[in-house]
Formats: structure tokens, C-alpha cells, sequence
């Protein structure tokens, strides 16, 4: 039996019992797995990883751990300023940025699809993917994954991917739009909410069947999708929309 000592950096101690976190510790194995399995057999999923070094030196997720290997792991953040400050020939495990960041959602986030959707990101969501579904689609047309699943991220196909740690839904807006630095990126009132699909502006002679009397008679200025062919216009559910909007925007740090 051989033993290696593990250290977690930074968001990644979410993922650790609490006896694990912000601290080294032993971890027994036997043979010689990749650190990528034994990572995620702590817990932690690999798309959340950015940086690993064993005894000082940067490895990759094939590395084979070895008997009393010392071993730190690092996200995102934690790992940028390491390369920064410290030593820019360190290996970053982040996959190359995407330059449009696009999303597909797990069926524990609707509410999150929606407001991603409402702030102009291409989002794909239904309530009847599976995992196997949701990973291949991640995998193919290189979308972030976003879940409530750790097991879903652990998915060998699977490269972007985050574990969205709030519950509250306007909370998870905000979170990642911060983990993702995409504050400046917000352009709503672009895509459809039932399908994600572009809007379109269209004359209203074109919507009065689609359309209420009322409605009819007080609003000018109509959109249609040009997926689902779904109407919107601005009534007192676009107010409720542009203040959640802003309470959005005014919670960036």
C-alpha cells in the first residue's frame, strides 16, 4: 500500500470533507492511477482543475502518482497567480478559453437557464437530457458545462465544465457571471426564453391573432423568435425583468 499527501487550494475545498480542507493530508492507493482518477476519487472534479504540482513540479492529469509524492492542486484563480507571481513555465490545465462562452444546463438548473438566456447567452436546457447526453453535447460543440452533478463533470469527455455551488437561483446568476467574468458580456432581451432561439423584431399586423386584445391596443413594439415563433413585447413582466437585471449588474465585485 503507498501513500501520497494531497493539498487543495482555494474553491476547490468545497468539494472536501471538512476535515480535509485547507490542509495536507495522506491519501492511500495501491498500484500506480493517474492523478486525474485519483483527484476525482477525493472528490473534485477535473474540469474544475487548472494547475498540478507533484514534489514542486507541474504535471499534466496523466501523471501516475508514485509512493510519497507530494501533491498541491489548484483552480482557476489560485493557479493564475501562482504562474504570474511565481513561475510562468508552469503546465495550466485550463482548456483553451472559448472566445464566445456558450452554455448547456443540467435539468437542477431551468431557473438559471432562463436568466442566462434573458442576459443574451446561448444556453441549451431541457428538463429531459441525460447525462450521457449532456456531456456529448458539452463535449461536441464545446459548451460549459453547468451542474449540480459532480459526477456529471467526472465524465472523461467532458472538458468544460463548472459545479455551480449556489441553490438560489438569482445567487447562481451571479456566480457565474463572476467565476466567468462575463458582467461585460450581458446584452439582454436578445434570445427567446423557451428556446433559446434569436429574436426578431415584427410588425404587429403580423402577431394580432398571437396577441390580446388588450395588448393589442396598448403596445406597438413586438419580437418573435424565429425558432418556436413565441411573441414578446414589453408589459409589467419587462419591468420585473430589467430590475432583476440590474440587480444583477450592480451585485459584480
Amino acid at each position: 500500500m503507498a501513500t501520497a499527501d494531497f493539498r487543495f487550494y482555494g474553491e476547490l475545498n468545497h468539494f472536501l470533507p471538512p476535515r480535509k480542507k485547507q490542509v495536507s493530508f495522506p491519501h492511500t492507493f495501491e498500484a500506480h492511477p493517474s492523478i486525474k482518477d485519483m483527484i476525482e476519487s477525493l472528490g473534485v472534479p477535473h474540469p474544475e482543475v487548472c494547475l498540478i504540482l507533484v514534489n514542486g513540479k507541474s504535471v499534466d492529469f496523466s501523471y501516475l502518482v508514485q509512493d510519497e509524492d507530494q501533491i498541491s492542486v489548484y483552480p482557476v484563480v489560485e493557479a493564475a497567480d501562482l504562474i504570474r507571481t511565481h513561475n510562468p513555465l508552469l503546465v495550466s490545465l485550463k482548456p483553451e478559453s472559448l472566445p464566445i462562452p456558450r452554455f448547456v444546463l443540467d435539468i437542477h438548473l431551468g431557473k438559471l437557464a432562463t436568466s442566462l438566456r434573458m442576459l443574451g447567452f446561448d444556453t441549451l436546457y431541457r428538463n429531459d437530457y441525460g447525462d450521457e447526453e449532456l456531456a456529448y453535447i458539452s463535449s461536441t460543440q464545446k459548451r460549459i458545462l453547468l451542474t449540480r452533478d459532480r459526477g456529471l463533470l467526472m465524465r472523461s469527455i467532458v472538458t468544460y465544465g463548472y459545479y455551480v455551488r449556489e441553490t438560489n437561483p438569482p445567487r447562481q446568476v451571479v456566480e457565474v457571471l463572476q467565476h466567468f467574468d462575463l458582467f461585460r458580456s450581458v446584452n439582454p432581451f436578445q434570445r427567446c426564453l423557451r428556446c433559446n432561439g434569436f429574436l426578431e423584431p415584427i410588425s404587429k399586423e403580423s402577431v394580432l391573432n398571437q396577441i390580446p386584445p388588450k395588448i393589442q391596443q396598448d403596445v406597438e413594439i413586438f419580437h418573435r423568435c424565429i425558432e418556436c415563433s413565441q411573441v414578446y413585447w414589453r408589459g409589467s413582466h419587462f419591468e420585473q425583468m430589467q430590475q432583476f437585471i440590474e440587480q444583477v449588474l450592480n451585485s459584480q465585485v
